[in-house]
């Protein structure tokens, strides 16, 4: 499974590690994250309240018997990623990461080293049949079975994806066997109403000329179509900070009137 990126150049991926506090970057990225947040001060927070939407989710699902994580575009497994949570409730929890950046993915095994349960594989999101076909033909088999129930993640990724992004979703989404799960979140069109167009532009320009990325935000209504007959779990497609959240998270938008510009959701079959 290949895909292609360019170390020289920043990514999403390790913007994102830079935004969490990691140290998987390279100066490209932590000056493009610099910019980033002199345009968007919320990036930070944004990123952290999104991987404490991540925890939360995956703790719910793994507390329901889930024992298999298909993490798409994950990024670099940092601290308190689908692994480390999931297999906190159940040490034999299964996680595969797949995200397109080589540099991700070897760091991403790196910390998976001494993890039998988990690996770390690149591949483009965008060609799900590819990911289909691996995963029915290779030994990546032995981490994800998808006749077993599993929880599909797609966490901060398909705002990257500016067109046909249903297409991008579907076909594994429909593959997924009764009791298994789905886990979105996703940059909402509310951002513009609460930072300011120039702000989003100013953001979304950095992204496409530092990492070659084109940032779209959905309405609510077209992230719900991406579940496509799903159930939601309650509370629905809602900003990441009021997802079942907890009295221990430290999530930045928990105490103030601005809600996440990020929503998400939980949903089974």
């Amino acid at each position: 499974m290949t895909g292609t990126a360019d170390s020289g150049r920043a990514t999403t991926a390790r913007i994102y590690d830079y935004l969490l506090g990691g140290k998987q970057n390279f100066p490209a990225d932590r000056e493009a994250a610099r910019q980033l947040l002199q345009a968007l001060p919320q990036a930070a927070d944004m990123a952290v309240s999104n991987r404490l939407f991540l925890q939360r989710a995956v703790r719910v699902l793994a507390e329901a018997g889930i024992r298999q994580f298909l993490d798409l575009g994950s990024g670099i497994p940092t601290q308190g990623n689908v692994h480390e949570t999931a297999q906190s409730i159940a040490p034999d929890s299964r996680v595969l990461y797949v995200d397109i950046d080589p540099v991700a993915v070897v760091a991403s095994n790196e910390i998976l080293i001494d993890n039998p349960h988990c690996h770390a594989v690149q591949a483009d999101l965008t060609h799900p049949q590819l990911i289909l076909d691996a995963l029915t033909d290779s030994d990546l088999a032995t981490v994800i079975d998808l006749d077993q129930p599993t929880a599909l993640i797609y966490c901060s990724v398909l705002h990257m994806i500016p067109d046909r992004v249903t297409d991008v979703v579907a076909p594994i989404r429909d593959r997924l066997v009764p009791g298994s799960a789905i886990v979105i979140s996703h940059a909402s069109a509310d951002v513009t109403d609460l930072f300011g167009e120039l702000s989003v532009s100013a953001a979304k320009g950095i992204y496409r000329t530092q990492a070659a990325t084109e940032v779209t935000a959905r309405t609510d209504e077209e992230i719900m179509a991406l579940f496509g007959d799903m159930t939601l779990m309650p509370p629905g497609l809602v900003p990441l900070s009021d997802w079942r959240p907890e009295l221990s998270d430290p999530d930045p938008y928990a105490s103030t009137p601005t809600r996440s510009p990020m929503h998400g959701a939980v949903a089974t079959r």
